[in-house]
């Protein structure tokens, strides 16, 4: 799958995704310390490393607009309140959008590891 595909893909993983409005979303790092790492917060950006092994899957979770860097690619489900998404990823990979909720799963055989900066 080439980068513009894959960015209009995810993109449009975002529309119709708002949670239920009485339910409390956390951050990606709250919600799923074991795969997000805190690198550096302040007053303008959080800066989180996702690290998720085959078969691993994050908690249901927030980001605000981002900016994600594949360092390590893979195969993985994005799951919305809308749909399931299954998407190859290649490594060097960089993607940006608004912000949204979701879950991840590594559906691949090899680990996914990224740079999140997140707008405060």
């Amino acid at each position: 799958m080439n980068k513009v595909v894959l960015t209009a893909v995810i993109s449009a993983l975002l529309f119709g995704n708002a949670f239920a409005e009485n339910t409390k979303v956390e951050s990606a790092h709250i919600a799923s310390p074991n795969q997000y790492e805190l690198l550096l917060e302040n007053q303008v950006v959080t800066v989180l490393k996702m690290t998720l092994k085959p078969g691993e899957q994050d908690n249901w979770h927030k980001h605000n607009a981002e900016t994600v860097y594949f360092e390590k690619g893979g195969k993985a489900t994005i799951t919305t309140t809308e749909k399931d998404m299954t998407l190859e990823i290649p490594d060097g990979y960089v993607m940006w959008h608004d912000q949204w909720e979701h879950r991840v799963k590594n559906v691949g055989d090899t680990t996914i590891t990224a740079i999140i900066v997140e707008k405060k």
